[in-house]
């Protein structure tokens, strides 16, 4: 990558087949670290972030053009809405009227439907290096679009701080009663993207409980424990370590793909959700989230078939997504966080990733 002083540039990364055109953003911070949104699904399209040697790699999963992205769906690093992860039977009632949604999974609506966010044009609406280095992007969502009661305007902000940090911040208010649950997708390999699978890398989960899902990977309902389960990362343990494991849960998912419900933090508006390293590149991110949830996905289906930034091919397990949000289901299930949004409240969801060339991360 060329040295610029500049800490914001834009550029054009492609057009879609209608012809409209979608930009690129690059924040700069401290030490080539570098973070490049697209326009189209407000995706985080790679993070180059240095280890201990200071060697830079990118390690979250993207395409090298806007036409991977548009021909295969995978969520790489997008704004995934209007409703994160999955909706039983794509229904749910609000205010005592029932809403369908489409179903793209199996009998169920999953991450916002057909075409949810991460399938459209953004607007970058601002840019700027003062106090640090940012970009926002905003999406209006047309009441009944995917089957969503409401107009929807969602605001994204991605900034640089401190040099190695990358915060997210979304806003979001409605014109009708409707229901919310944003998120971003990125998945992680902090050896560098397309280096091969990540059950090397030791993850760590500030949750004592879980949501166990049934055969299509909806939540049951129940919050469980995961003392004595492999779901336990309470300690840093390797994502490979017990994902072979003879356990019913894992099954289902074909590894890892559930949400954990976070620990309170007090009266703070963050809680640290996870901290992922990987010794051999002395890498590690450390996650804090104002979200109640957190959906570790062990890139499970990816097959090969999808190739990089970098032109590999990315088998399973490429990635690791730690998706900071409510919980799947919430509507159907009145015991988790709502996700009810009225006219006249803010939608508002903040996620940090801190970067760190130590593996075990420095903390905020």
């Amino acid at each position: 990558m060329a040295e610029s002083k500049k800490k914001v540039d834009r550029e054009v990364f492609g057009r879609l087949p209608d012809g409209t055109e979608i930009e690129a953003v690059r924040l700069r911070g401290d030490n080539g670290f570098e973070v490049r949104v697209i326009g189209y699904g407000a995706a985080l399209q790679s993070i180059f972030a240095p280890d201990r040697a200071g060697r830079l790699a990118d390690v979250v999963l993207g395409c090298e053009d806007l036409a991977g992205y548009v021909a295969v769906r995978r969520f790489l690093g997008a704004t995934v809405g209007r409703y994160a992860n999955r909706i039983a039977n794509g229904t749910f009632e609000l205010d005592g009227e029932r809403f369908q949604l489409p179903t793209n999974d199996g009998a169920n609506a999953l991450h916002g439907g057909l075409a949810g966010f991460d399938r459209k044009a953004w607007t970058i609406t601002a840019t700027g290096e003062t106090p640090s280095p940012f970009v926002t992007m905003s999406y209006v969502s047309a009441d009944g679009e995917e089957g969503y009661p409401g107009q929807l305007k969602t605001d994204i902000t991605y900034r640089i701080s401190g040099g190695t940090e990358v915060s997210m911040e979304i806003a979001a208010a409605t014109n009708k009663p409707t229901i919310v649950n944003l998120t971003n997708h990125a998945f992680f390999n902090l050896a560098g993207e397309g280096s091969g699978d990540v059950l090397d890398h030791e993850l760590t989960i500030d949750a004592d409980h879980y949501t166990p899902i049934d055969e299509d990977l909806i939540p049951t309902g129940a919050i469980a424990s995961v003392d004595g389960t492999p779901f336990d990362f309470r300690e840093s343990m390797r994502i490979g370590e017990r994902i072979d494991e003879p356990c019913d849960q894992l099954r289902l998912a074909g590894g890892y793909d559930h949400n954990y419900v976070l620990r309170r933090n007090g009266d703070e508006q963050l809680r640290r959700a996870a901290l992922l390293a990987h010794r051999g590149s002395a890498t590690s991110v450390e996650i804090w989230t104002s979200e109640p949830g957190l959906q570790l996905y062990t890139g499970n289906r990816f097959d090969g078939t999808l190739r990089g930034a970098g032109g590999a091919a990315y088998g399973s397990h490429a990635g690791v997504a730690l998706e900071t949000q409510h919980f799947p289901d919430s509507p159907s299930n009145p015991q988790f966080p709502a996700t009810d949004l009225s006219p006249g409240e803010t939608y508002s969801s903040i996620t940090e990733l801190i970067f760190s060339g130590h593996p075990h991360g420095v903390g905020r």
